[in-house]
C-alpha cells in the first residue's frame, strides 16, 4: 500500500481532508495533488463515519485513520482505493467522547477525547484496523476559564520523535502530560506533567526537527510557548512565550490559534489563527528556541482550523472550516512567508493530511 495506492489521478500525490458531516461536510474528501503547482483536485468523498474532524496517515502502510468527533467517540481506518477510500472495518469506540486528535505510536493508535478529558490507546490488528478495548487515561484538573476550563479537555496526543514518550496537550488544565505506555496493557501512564500559564488553554504542539525544542500553541490566549524537550528524562520545560496575534486591539476580533507546524528543514514555523483568520510565520534563523515573527497573511478563507506543510517545505495548506475550503500557498524559500496560490471548496473542512 502507501506507494502506488496513495497516488492520485495522473500519478500525483493525494491529500485527505476531514470535515464535520453535522455541519454539511462530506466526511473525508480525497484530492489529487498536482506536483508542479501543489493544486488540489477533488476526486471523491466518503461519509462512512460521522464528523471525521481529524485524520492521521500511516506512512508505512498508507492506511488513513480518522476520529469520529461525536459524543460516543469512535475511530476508524480506511484503505486507499483507485480514487478514494474504503472503510477497512466498522468504526470502534475511541475510549473517550468528542475525540479531536489521533496519532500512531508503533502498533497502537492514540486518541485524545476533548469532551471526556481522556487519552486512550488502542492496539492495531494485523491488517491495521484499530481493535478494542481502548486503554484509557483520565486527565484531572481544571483552569480559570469557567466556560472552557471547567474540567480537563485533552486536545492532542502524539508520540515524541524517539517513540519512547507520549505527550498529551490539555486545554482545560493548562498543561502537557508526558506519558509512558504500561508494558502489560499499553495504557498511557503519567510520567511528568508540565504546567503552563493559567488560562492560556494549550491546544496543539509541534516538535522542531532537532527534537530538542517543542512549540505549544495556545487557543485561549494567542501565545506560543517555547519549551526545551529532554527525551532521556521525558521532561518538558517552558522557557519563553511569544505572541502570535495582537491582544486587546480595539475593534479586532478575538484570536483563537488552532494549529502549529514546523518546516521540514527547521527554518520556519507557521501558526493558524482563527478570528484573525491569518497564517502567521516565524523565522527560526536565530535558533530553534528563538522564534522571530516574520509576518502574517490572510488564510484565504474563514476560521483556519488546521495546517499542513508538504515534505519539500515549499507549500502550505490551510483547512478553513467556516468558509468551507482548503487554500494552498507557495512558501518563499528565503522568508518563509506563504503566498496564496489557489483554493478548492470542501464544506466544513477541519483537517488536511498529505499522502
Amino acid at each position: 500500500m502507501g506507494g502506488e495506492e496513495s497516488r492520485g489521478r495522473g500519478g500525483g500525490r493525494r491529500a485527505y481532508i476531514g470535515s464535520f458531516t453535522s455541519a454539511g461536510g462530506h466526511g473525508i474528501t480525497t484530492a489529487a495533488v498536482d506536483a508542479p503547482t501543489g493544486a488540489l483536485t477533488v476526486l471523491s468523498a466518503t461519509d462512512a463515519v460521522a464528523d471525521p474532524s481529524y485524520l492521521a496517515l500511516a506512512p508505512d502502510t498508507g492506511l488513513l485513520y480518522a476520529v469520529s468527533e461525536t459524543e460516543q467517540g469512535e475511530v476508524a481506518a480506511f484503505r486507499p482505493t483507485g480514487e478514494g477510500l474504503a472503510l477497512l472495518a466498522p468504526a470502534v469506540p475511541s475510549g473517550g467522547s468528542g475525540p479531536t486528535h489521533l496519532s500512531l505510536a508503533g502498533d497502537r493508535l492514540l486518541a485524545a477525547g476533548y469532551t471526556s478529558g481522556t487519552v486512550s490507546s488502542l492496539p492495531l490488528a494485523a491488517d491495521g484496523r484499530p481493535a478494542g478495548p481502548a486503554r484509557v487515561l483520565a486527565h484531572r484538573g481544571s483552569g480559570p476559564d469557567p466556560e472552557r476550563q471547567e474540567r480537563p479537555h485533552a486536545h492532542q496526543v502524539l508520540p515524541d520523535p524517539s517513540g519512547r514518550w507520549v505527550l498529551s496537550v490539555d486545554l482545560g488544565t493548562d498543561s502537557v502530560r508526558v506519558c509512558t505506555p504500561d508494558p502489560a496493557t499499553g495504557a498511557p501512564r503519567v510520567h511528568t506533567e508540565t504546567a503552563l500559564r493559567a488560562g492560556t488553554g494549550p491546544r496543539h504542539l509541534a516538535f522542531h526537527p532537532d527534537a530538542a525544542v517543542v512549540y505549544v500553541l495556545h487557543e485561549l490566549e494567542p501565545q506560543l510557548t517555547v519549551c526545551r524537550w529532554n527525551p532521556e528524562a521525558g521532561r518538558l520545560e517552558p522557557v519563553a512565550e511569544v505572541p502570535v496575534a495582537p491582544t486587546g486591539a480595539s475593534g479586532a476580533p478575538r484570536a483563537y490559534p488552532s494549529a502549529v507546524v514546523v518546516s521540514p528543514d527547521g527554518r520556519f514555523l507557521w501558526a493558524a489563527v482563527r478570528g484573525a483568520d491569518t497564517v502567521v510565520t516565524f523565522s527560526l534563523a536565530d535558533g530553534p528556541g528563538k522564534p522571530r515573527l516574520a509576518g502574517a497573511v490572510d488564510c484565504g478563507g474563514r476560521w483556519p482550523r488546521d495546517l499542513a506543510v508538504d515534505p519539500s517545505g515549499r507549500r502550505l495548506y490551510a483547512a478553513n472550516e467556516h468558509s468551507g475550503d482548503v487554500t494552498w500557498f507557495d512558501v518563499d524559500p528565503l522568508t518563509g512567508l506563504p503566498r496564496a496560490a489557489g483554493s478548492v471548496a470542501v464544506p466544513a473542512a477541519t483537517c488536511v493530511v498529505l499522502g
